[in-house]
């Protein structure tokens, strides 16, 4: 059996990649607007599992995800954990270039891995979204060449955007330590 996999975010999140690790050989990822979303998913049996950021290499611990864990107490219980390597780009609409762009939504974990690149680049200024992917698919339907997102590869090609830029994150050996959850039941 396929295990349905809540997560929070977008199709082509890193939440996806994370899905796509721990189960090679598939699971339904279940795309979820916020972790208390993804988690009420797993408690509810909507999905068997949830996949939960909970740490990254350079910004320290997810406070949202954990305050989110926390909340749902002993109703979720740890069945393992992954760490997956996170490799930040830079997309934009095709045809866009780097000195185009203005503004840069991502979510605010993953704009806050990549502050070298921002000092670097003083004109772009950083947007918080809800997730990288979806900041990713509102770039795609806006297409315009100012606006870009910072989120996955997966999520470039997902959405028909451009790499601009890859390896945007602060330090090279990054990477996000994910919980597998499921409901305590």
């Amino acid at each position: 059996m396929i295990p349905r996999v809540a997560f929070q975010g977008e199709l082509g999140a890193f939440s996806e990649l994370a899905i796509r690790q721990q189960w090679p050989n598939g699971a339904t990822a279940i795309p979820c607007r916020t972790f208390p979303d993804a988690i009420a998913s797993v408690r509810s049996g909507a999905a068997e599992y949830g996949v939960i950021p909970v740490e990254n290499a350079i910004i320290g611990a997810v406070k949202v995800a954990l305050d989110a864990l926390r909340s749902a107490g002993i109703e979720v219980v740890e069945r393992s954990e992954l760490r997956v390597p996170i490799h930040l780009c830079l997309l934009a609409p095709r045809g866009a270039s780097l000195a185009e762009l203005r503004n840069v939504h991502s979510h605010a974990v993953a704009l806050a891995q990549c502050r070298i690149f921002f000092a670097r680049h003083g004109w772009l200024e950083p947007a918080p979204h809800d997730d990288t992917a979806g900041a990713a698919r509102m770039v795609a339907e806006l297409n315009d060449r100012t606006v870009g997102a910072v989120a996955s590869e997966m999520a470039a090609e997902r959405y028909g955007l451009e790499i601009i830029a890859r390896h945007i994150e602060d330090v090279p050996a990054n990477w996000t330590r994910f919980l597998v959850i499921s409901a305590s039941t």
